[in-house]
Formats: structure tokens, sequence, C-alpha cells
């Protein structure tokens, strides 16, 4: 499957998703189940494992994709609809490294979104974080820049305010508010005329990340990307 294949593919998870939306039920889902194995999920699936490839090759770290599943987890939310409208997935590097950090894409209609960085740090490992950003701010800031993203709120609300040691006025402090660091970005609809589809547009975004992610592997961790 090439890049019609996958133009294909988020056209038919738009108009589906468009549907699911609308009509958020086990009853409207159950006769398109076999339509969305078909033509979403397995076509899904696929980018997954080819654009696992060229991420491992453009960072020289493994990275394994992942597929969110469609039904949602009901238990505890407020919300019972059954299903996510979209499509989301992560590639993920093998390990437990809280510094490894992930990929992201998602596509719903009329949205399509990409996002890297590390998500949920907590005791030591958000103290070595705001370590990072004290000393490496300014470069950080230079690599977000350079990556075309911006800081998303992914990964929980910051904080109010600036946590010690580090003072009030600090000229990071926005960022020592954060118990995440991710990036994200929405893509432009350039990849369905553009040489390589939806492939490149989304590796392109990948590796105009790696300034980010060496800073990271240098200086924050050991087994980072």
């Amino acid at each position: 499957m090439g890049q019609n294949g996958f133009t294909r593919l988020i056209d038919d998870s738009n108009a589906f998703f468009a549907g699911l939306k609308q009509n958020n039920t086990k009853d409207w889902f159950a006769p398109r189940k076999d339509h969305y194995n078909t033509n979403i999920k397995k076509p899904a699936e696929f980018l997954g494992d080819v654009l696992a490839e060229d991420f491992s090759r453009i960072s020289g770290q493994v990275y394994q994709p992942k597929l969110f599943r469609i039904y949602r987890d009901v238990r505890f939310s407020k919300d019972k609809t059954p299903f996510n409208a979209h499509l989301h997935m992560i590639w993920r590097q093998p390990g437990d490294s809280p510094f490894a950090p992930a990929f992201f894409f998602g596509s719903e209609p009329g949205e399509m979104t990409v996002g890297f960085g590390v998500m949920g740090l907590k005791g030591e490992s958000l103290a070595r974080f705001r370590a990072f950003i004290d000393t490496w701010g300014d470069e950080v800031q230079e690599a977000i820049e350079e990556s075309g993203m911006t800081w998303s709120d992914w990964g929980g609300p910051p904080l109010k305010r600036v946590p010690p040691p580090y003072d009030k006025d600090h000229p990071h402090g926005d960022l020592l508010k954060r118990k995440s660091m991710v990036i994200s970005t929405q893509m432009t609809s350039d990849w369905r005329s553009a040489k390589g589809g939806l492939v490149k547009a989304i590796s392109t975004h990948f590796q105009n990340t790696r300034a980010l992610a060496n800073l990271m592997k240098n200086h924050l961790s050991a087994g980072g990307s």
C-alpha cells in the first residue's frame, strides 16, 4: 500500500469517524465493524509499521508502533460513549526509560496532529527534567523553534507557580512549571499532493525533532533518542 492507499485511509477514517461522532453507539458500530477493521484498522497498522522503520532509521533507536483501540474505557469516565471517534497512533522505544521520547499522530475529521516528547514525569524524573530546563532552557527553546512545533498541554496541566528551588522570575519559569515535555503541531493538507504522501510528511515532522531529541539524549538521560 503506497501513498494512494494512505490517502484512502485518511479519507475512509474521516468519513467513518464523522458518522461515529454523530452516532456513537454499539448499534451503529456493529454493522460497520468489518469496514473499520478492513479499511481503517489494518491500513493504519501498516502505516505504523512503515513509519516505525523510518523513525528507527532516522534516530538510530528502535521505535515500535501502537494503534490506540477504538473502544473507550468508560469505567471511570463520566462520558459513557463506547467508542473513540478518531485515529490515534504512537511510536515508542522499548524499555522503561522516562526520558525516551515518543512520537504521536492523530487524525479526525478536519484535523491532523503530530507530537513528540515525554509525559508523566514525577519524582526523580521530574527533578531531573527541571534541572535540565534550568541549564539548557535556551537550547531547548531553539530546538523547539527548529522543529516547527510548539509546547503542548498534553500530559497534564502545569503548576501555577515556579517550583522550588528555582526563582519565581526564572527565564524559563513556564517550562519549569510543566510535568511533561511535549511539543505538537497541526499538519497541513499539503501531504496529499507532495511526493511521498503521508509517510514522507509525518517522517519530516519526526526528522525536525532531532535537535530536541539529541539535547535530551546528551544532557537528560543516557538512554534517550
